[in-house]
């Protein structure tokens, strides 16, 4: 399959940078059954039954972005990808010239950083200082907004580009159909009957990687941690005996879903996914998804394509440039009934 079949044209100008004034008020397109309704998001209440599960992902944005220098003098960019310890991460670096195993960098003017190799296109960094990672992340990271995202991260930032039931630090990117919900939100669905569950998937930069060869099978997928509890595991398969649906919050909390099935059984743990879902995949467990709307040439648009039928989101996406929809992290919202496996 083509890479450049997931190709579209998506005006500059609707690329959303700022969040929408409150969360829940964005636009919701709600696709089904060969159908296409524009809705708002509070409509989603209306669009959820009782006995239905949703399942959101739980992680927190770390402060993964740190400016500083070299030991010899040249500026570098460090994006965490990974935090594996207390001192310890993997991350990507921009600078003039690679680093070399065994060289030092000084991070946000007084965080001595040593090189400890590669792995892949990552580097092994370690930080040596008496305060874990995550501690000097809060302290002295940026939050990494996406790099569509033009503007210098605020104070606004600083708590849109997270949802309201983060929970457990590690990912570098929200998962961004969780930002549309607030507290009055979920209290609703769950006096309507709705369940509502936690998986954990760390998101990583990776998320943002366009599909660069020619054909879709050549592409490496990136890895992502990923936990799922057993209470959430026994939710969720009951659910699926009593004829419930599992709605996933996001891609993310997909991508963790149908990678932890065995023998057509959620099962609780945690573990890598390197999962790659291209048209043709066979869903064994969610059936309903709500995502924001995806960078062309992308895993997750091809995700969204094999979920809602290939026609089918690539006329959503027509369709929502043509009505102005906002696209991308602090963008409006989808709702995509699984076309049928």
């Amino acid at each position: 399959m083509r890479t450049d079949l997931f190709d579209f044209s998506l005006p500059e100008q609707l690329i959303s940078q700022h969040p929408a004034g409150e969360r829940g008020s964005s636009r919701l397109l709600y696709a089904h059954d060969g159908k296409l309704e524009d809705r708002s998001f509070a409509e989603l209440l209306q669009l959820v039954h009782a006995g239905d599960v949703l399942v959101l992902n739980d992680t927190r944005v770390i402060k993964a972005r740190l400016n500083g220098n070299r030991e010899t003098g040249g500026k570098v960019e460090v994006l965490v990808e990974r935090v594996l310890n207390q001192h310890e991460v993997l991350a990507q670096v921009r600078a003039s010239h690679s680093p070399k195993t065994g060289s030092v960098m000084y991070l946000a003017d007084k965080l001595k950083v040593m090189v400890l190799g590669r792995q892949g296109e990552f580097f092994h960094l370690c930080f040596e200082h008496d305060n874990d990672v995550y501690a000097l992340l809060e302290k002295h990271g940026q939050l990494p907004l996406p790099p569509y995202i033009t503007h210098t991260p605020d104070e606004v930032d600083e708590k849109r580009y997270q949802t309201v039931f983060a929970r457990y630090a590690g990912a570098v990117a929200a998962p961004t159909a969780g930002l549309h919900f607030d507290d009055a939100l979920l209290q609703a669905l769950h006096d309507k009957g709705v369940k509502v569950v936690h998986v954990t998937l760390h998101v990583g930069a990776g998320t943002f990687q366009p599909v660069r060869v020619e054909h879709v099978q050549e592409h490496a997928m990136h890895s992502e941690r990923y936990a799922i509890s057993q209470e959430t595991a026994d939710v969720i398969n009951q659910a699926k005996i009593a004829g419930g649906r599992i709605i996933s919050v996001g891609t993310t909390s997909l991508r963790a879903l149908e990678s932890a099935v065995v023998n057509g059984e959620l099962v609780a743990g945690e573990r890598e996914t390197q999962i790659f879902i291209t048209p043709g995949y066979r869903f064994q467990v969610v059936d309903v998804l709500l995502t924001n709307f995806h960078l062309p040439r992308s895993t997750l648009l091809m995700l969204v394509c094999s979920f809602g039928g290939m026609n089918n989101m690539l006329d959503a996406y027509r369709h929502a440039v043509e009505k102005e929809y906002r696209f991308f992290s602090y963008g409006d919202a989808m709702l995509i009934k699984r076309k049928d496996n």
